[in-house]
This record gives C-alpha cells, sequence and structure tokens, in this order.
C-alpha cells in the first residue's frame, strides 16, 4: 500500500506539483460539495414535490441508466485520446445544464427522465477525476489520500449547509443549492492542470481494450465493491427522510451525515501509514464486516443517542471500500486503459447501487427501518466477492 499510497515528492518541481494538487483538491472539494447537498437531502426535495416512496426510489435509480450508456464510450475516448481533463470539463458543464432541467421539472415522470440526462452528464466525472489524480500524483510522487479528504472534509460543509438551508427555506427550493454547486464543480474543472500526454505507444490497441474484463481478480472487486457500496441504498435513501420524520432537524441530520464523513477522512488522511497487510482485498472484507454490523442494527430502529456510533463505521462501509477497490485497479489495469477500468469499476458499482435504490423504495415503504436487513445481507455478499478475489490473488503482492 505504501507504494501506492506513500508521501512526499523530490525538491525539484515542489511548486509545480503543490499547484498541481491544489488545484485537484478544489475540484474534490467542489464535486464532494455537491454529493453533501444532494445525497442527504436530494430525496427531501422529491418528497416535497409530491412523490411517493417508490418513485424516489426509481428516480435515484436514474444514475444506472447513466453509468451503462455513457461511462465506456466517455472513458474509452478519454483513454484514446489522453484527454481527461477535457473530458472532466465537458461532463461537468453538461451536468449544469443537467441539473437546471430537473429543477424546472414537475411531476414524477419528468423529474425521471430530467434526473436521467443530468446523470448521463454527472456519472463520469468521479471516475475521470479519480483516473486524473491517480496518474497525476503518480507521476508528482504525492500521495492519494490527503488530497481526496478536502472532497470528504467539502462533503461536511455541503451537508451542513444543505441542513442549515433546509431549515430555512422551503424544501421545494432545495434543487438551486445543488445547481449552484454543480457550477462550483464546472469551474474547479477548468482549473485543472493539464496532463503531460503519454507518447503513442502508451496508448492501448483496441483489440486489448476489455482485458480486464477477462481477469476473474477484477471481476470479483468489482462485485465486492458493488454489494458493499449498493448497501447502503436505504440509507442514501431514506435516512434524512426518517430521521426528520422522528424529529431530528435539518442542522442534526446534517451533523449525523458529517460524522461519518470524518470517520472516512481520519482513514483517508492516515491511509498512507497503513501496514502492507491492508492489501485491497483485505480493504474491502473489513468494509464488508462493517456493512454487515452497521445495517444489522440499523435494521433494529436504534434511538438516536446510538446513531452517532453506526455513523463512524462509514470509515468502513464507504472509505475502506473505496481505497480496496481504487488500489486494485490502480495497481493492475493495463496501461493505457485507467480511465476504462474505473469506468468499468463505476459502471458495476452503478448498477448494482441503482438497482438497490430502487429496491429499497419498495422495502421501505413495506418495512420501514427493517429494510436494512437487506442492506447487511447485501455487505456480506460483498464480503464473500473479496474473499475469492483474495484467494485469486494470494502469493501475489495484491
Amino acid at each position: 500500500m505504501r507504494s501506492f499510497l506513500s508521501n512526499g515528492s523530490g525538491p525539484q518541481g515542489a511548486v509545480r506539483d503543490a499547484s498541481f494538487a491544489k488545484r485537484l483538491a478544489w475540484l474534490y472539494a467542489a464535486i464532494f460539495t455537491m454529493g453533501g447537498t444532494q445525497l442527504p437531502f436530494f430525496p427531501v426535495w422529491l418528497k416535497a414535490k409530491g412523490l411517493d416512496p417508490d418513485m424516489i426510489g426509481l428516480v435515484l435509480a436514474a444514475p444506472i441508466v447513466a453509468r451503462v450508456v455513457a461511462l465506456p464510450f466517455i472513458t474509452q475516448a478519454a483513454d484514446r485520446y489522453d484527454a481527461l481533463r477535457g473530458a472532466i470539463v465537458l461532463t461537468s458543464c453538461l451536468s449544469v445544464a443537467g441539473y437546471v432541467l430537473v429543477g424546472v421539472s414537475e411531476g414524477g415522470l419528468l423529474i425521471l427522465l430530467a434526473f436521467t440526462l443530468a446523470s448521463l452528464a454527472m456519472t463520469p466525472v468521479m471516475p475521470l477525476t479519480e483516473t486524473y489524480a491517480l496518474r497525476g500524483l503518480s507521476a508528482r510522487g504525492r500521495a492519494y489520500g490527503p488530497v481526496r479528504l478536502w472532497g470528504s472534509l467539502a462533503f461536511i460543509f455541503g451537508t451542513f449547509a444543505a441542513g442549515f438551508a433546509a431549515d430555512l427555506m422551503p424544501a421545494r427550493h432545495l434543487i438551486w443549492l445543488i445547481v449552484l454547486t454543480s457550477v462550483a464543480a464546472a469551474f474547479a474543472a477548468f482549473m485543472l492542470a493539464p496532463l503531460s500526454t503519454g507518447p503513442p505507444s502508451a496508448r492501448v490497441a483496441p483489440a486489448s481494450a476489455k482485458s480486464m474484463l477477462r481477469d476473474p481478480a477484477f471481476l470479483a472487486v468489482a462485485a465486492a465493491a458493488s454489494f458493499i457500496q449498493a448497501s447502503h441504498a436505504v440509507f442514501y435513501a431514506f435516512s434524512a427522510v426518517a430521521w426528520r420524520a422522528a424529529g431530528l432537524d435539518g442542522t442534526e441530520v446534517a451533523a449525523l451525515w458529517g460524522l461519518g464523513v470524518i470517520a472516512e477522512i481520519v482513514l483517508f488522511a492516515y491511509s498512507a501509514r497503513l501496514p502492507a497487510f491492508f492489501q485491497p482485498t483485505v480493504m474491502l472484507m473489513i468494509g464488508a464486516a462493517g456493512g454487515a454490523l452497521r445495517w444489522g442494527v440499523m435494521a433494529f430502529d436504534p434511538p438516536a443517542l446510538a446513531l452517532p456510533a453506526l455513523q463512524l463505521l462509514h470509515a468502513l462501509t464507504y472509505g475502506a471500500t473505496h481505497l480496496g477497490a481504487l488500489m486494485f485497479v490502480a495497481r493492475h489495469a493495463p496501461q493505457g486503459q485507467a480511465a476504462r477500468a474505473q469506468g468499468y469499476l463505476a459502471v458495476a458499482i452503478g448498477v448494482a447501487t441503482a438497482g438497490a435504490m430502487g429496491l429499497a423504495g419498495v422495502l421501505y415503504g413495506a418495512f420501514g427501518a427493517q429494510a436494512y436487513a437487506a442492506m447487511a445481507l447485501a455487505a456480506l455478499a460483498g464480503g464473500a466477492c473479496a474473499g475469492v478475489a483474495h484467494r485469486t490473488r494470494r502469493g501475489a503482492a495484491v
């Protein structure tokens, strides 16, 4: 892990390297400010627009279309033309238009269509940014975790800002906070430093474009990350709705979300110091164990006093899972296929999460908090897939 996440760079080019990392950190901050606004409170906006739980789950599942349709084409083009920065800028700008369209839409069907279009533009941004970050930071000898944590910090800011806004303005206007943050993300994308263009020999021939899809270990890792990340579906879709119905105000909901992200930040900050034992597949198994515990307890509708402790498990359920999958792809993606490999992973996670979101609406509408039991089972399934990947790569440096 140290070779992937280690700190430090030589004295030459230190200022330039710092500028690269700073601009990247601003982009992460903008993207995650948007996420901190959208994830907890977009469902609140949907409810305020009159959508029932089944329709809310369906709308939140819309990114499945974006990941399946857009990601393979966009990431392949970014690899082929060595145009990561340009692809990030273009998709970020298109997402602004998409979220404006969501804001002016009325009725469940139109909101679903508009959010699908917005997702077509927005969903490629993160895998493209991760590929840009891994390539650029590695070339400069800088660590990923300390740059990426600024995104998590910004997520907390976005959550609290939206929480305060939810207490001060009608919930029907919350969408415009998401639009505003999408504008900030587009501006930050414009400010990114260009990556140096690799030699033509470094580019991948079309015949080898799907080599990662023939790697059993990669498929097992993608399945593991998909199950574990999808296990957050009930939490993402209905935690804010349920907590507000239980009497918590917007600031208290934001504080609970922020606490989970603080735990994630601590993991990212110290990720470069983790011993070699914490291989990517081990991180995935840790994330699965955390998910089984977190969602298993949530299924019993615990009292508010127990929620902060459960939120700390976000460091495992999201943070460890994210790092494990990202490290695996960074180490094993063939040269010139990094964006595509991230795209394949994002498609797998997106399909699983979107399917889980759609199911979450049905389960939560029928069973309430007991819907979290299905999420615990999904986390356990992810742990089993991670175990398969670990055995497949046993004896190798993963």
